[in-house]
């Protein structure tokens, strides 16, 4: 029996064209190759909602792949909550904000992100808090002033996350299965640093292969460049999901 596909392709580039062809090759016609795509701020700072729409079109939408809006909120309560009003009529699957924001600021973007999808008959997106990113190690932490080693920052944020009412976190494929242990299966653990075996880890610095996170419990993987930057993109793609047990694509 085939899963669901787990696997979200990060599109990470400002051209909007390029974009628009990845999403359509990797996420359109009757089988699509992903589970979903994910749009980020760099993105998103270039060509806001309407690119979004152009990118990321009603037909597409309608195959039933996730939408992941990943803009990494923080600021102050009010300003979190003004930034989710702002994206909601987008109906993303998942919109980031750091769990580092802290409790009031979480609380504010559930309260509001509620609020918001019920005021316009959207379903709720589900908000995910971003831990560490998977580009830091203990001296980058200890650098800014956080002692101890990332998993345990991790932790601390992850629990925080929970509390606050967020519906999963980011995090790194290291910290999957003690968070899986200690936040339940309903938790959405969604997970970067994902590289095929021999992919090179380029600027990540806690990876795993597909299959090893997906066996210790993670909800869903971010891949970019194994998918992006392959000669034939939907190929890597479908390549990454009959990996970790999908066969239907």
């Amino acid at each position: 029996m085939s899963r669901p596909n787990p696997v979200y392709c990060a599109v990470d580039t400002v051209d909007l064209a390029e974009a628009a062809t990845l999403i359509r090759r990797i996420a359109g016609g009757a089988r699509p190759a992903v589970g979903g795509v994910k749009l980020g701020l760099e993105f998103f700072l270039a060509h806001g909602a309407p690119g979004v729409r152009y990118a990321f079109p009603d037909p597409v939408r309608l195959t039933g792949i996730g939408f992941f809006l990943d803009l990494k909120l923080h600021d102050i309560p009010n300003t979190v909550a003004g930034g989710i009003r702002a994206v909601v009529d987008l109906a993303p699957t998942y919109i980031t904000l750091h769990a580092a924001g802290g409790r009031a600021m979480m609380r504010a973007a559930v309260e509001e992100t509620g609020a918001q999808a019920l005021k316009r008959g959207l379903p709720r997106p589900r908000l995910l808090g971003v831990t560490v990113l998977t580009s830091l190690d203990d001296d980058d932490l200890a650098a800014t002033g956080v002692g101890g080693a990332p998993s345990d920052q991790v932790r601390r944020l992850a629990l925080l996350a929970r509390e606050s009412g967020l519906d999963g976190v980011i995090c790194s494929p290291h910290e999957i299965a003690p968070l899986r242990q200690e936040c339940g299966p309903g938790f959405v653990l969604m997970v970067p640093g994902i590289r095929p075996q021999g992919s090179a880890a380029g600027d990540q610095k806690r990876v795993m292969t597909p299959r090893q996170a997906v066996a210790l419990g993670a909800s869903h993987l971010v891949v970019g460049r194994p998918i992006s930057q392959a000669s034939d993109p939907r190929a890597a793609a479908e390549a990454i999901a009959r990996d970790v047990g999908v066969n239907d694509v």
